[in-house]
This record gives structure tokens, sequence and C-alpha cells, in this order.
């Protein structure tokens, strides 16, 4: 089957068979874009930004809890998969979903940069697509490359309408509904 626009490499559900698999090998995949993806393991510095983040989203927000790696529905008409590195969405979200869950209740996603050669299309260009197609409110990227936080917000017909970009140092507000504000000071001890 050829790759087009309009169809994914693989259904659905042969992903989830193919992902669980590779899964018990300690391979991490994503479907996104109708493309199958290895996604990276974490480093020791891109674990200690999703603890920071989830230390500043639990004492602003303490209604909401920032999920590591629960795997997510994206892109409803394609049926893709994605496991950000964080998804915030209220406290008791995912009870009774499986692997794979809906996001509708998502209100923010977060991946940090990983320091391999599919980051750029994968970070930068597939998910910011997904997300906005799954019309999940805010996609924050810690890019460890460029030293940014970049912030996606306003879903709309499958794009995101805003994006604001900071440098490592500056304080960058996420917006509603997360409501979250981040001194990204820190972020610079976490770079190569």
């Amino acid at each position: 089957m050829t790759v087009t626009e309009d169809r994914p490499q693989m259904l659905a559900e042969e992903f989830e068979r193919i992902a669980a698999a590779a899964e018990r090998e300690g391979v991490r995949l994503e479907f996104v874009l109708g493309k199958l993806g290895v996604k990276a393991v974490p480093d020791g510095d891109h674990d200690e930004i999703i603890r920071w983040v989830m230390e500043h989203c639990m004492q602003q927000r303490p209604d909401l809890w920032l999920y590591p790696e629960r795997g997510l529905k994206v892109e409803t008409y394609r049926k893709g998969h994605a496991k950000p590195d964080g998804s915030l969405a209220p406290k008791g979200s995912f009870a009774g979903q499986g692997e794979w869950a809906a996001a509708d209740r998502v209100l923010m996603v977060v991946e940090v940069t990983s320091y391999d050669t599919d980051t750029d299309k994968r970070d930068r260009e597939e998910k910011p697509r997904a997300y906005a197609q799954t019309d999940i409110p805010v996609y924050f990227l810690i890019d460890r490359d460029s030293c940014e936080t970049l912030v996606y917000s306003e879903p709309e017909d499958g794009a995101y309408a805003s994006l604001t970009r900071r440098s490592f140092g500056k304080t960058v507000e996420l917006p509603h509904p997360v409501g979250v504000s981040l001194d990204t000071e820190p972020l610079k001890d976490w770079v190569r």
C-alpha cells in the first residue's frame, strides 16, 4: 500500500498489535499522520524536564494531572496514535480506558525534543498537525535544540492558529484552558 495524504501505511488495529509487541521488547511506537514512527527513549535530562513541568502544573492547577506517556488516539479521521511525553487532563480522565485513550479531555500535550534524526519532522511538523486535528487546546513543545519553548494554541480547521516562542530563561504563559505560567530558566540546565 502506498502512503498518501488520504491513505495511511496500515489500519489503526494493525498498528495497535504491532505496538503492543514492540513495547514488550522495549521499543515505543507511534502512528502519526498515517506513518509508523519510533519514539526515542528519553534520557535523564528529558525526564527532569517532564518532572519540572509536572511539578509546576500540580502547584498551579491541582485539579489537573500531567499523565506521562499516556497513549492517545489522535487525528480522528486517520485514527492516529501518539504517546506524548505528557498529557495534561483533569484527574481521573483516563479511568477505564485502555492503552490508547480518547483525547477529548486533554487540555495540553507536552513534548520534549530528543536528540535523534526524526525529532524535527515528528515534534515540529507532524505532531502539531495531529494534535490540532484532534482539537487538543494547547501543544507545548520544549525544544532542546533551539533552546526555546513553543506554545501552539487555538486549534482551528486542523491547525493551530497561534504560536508563541520564548527562549529558555523567559517566562512562558500556557494559555486557557491550562492557565499556568512557567519561568523557564531551569531548562538551561537540561540541554547539551
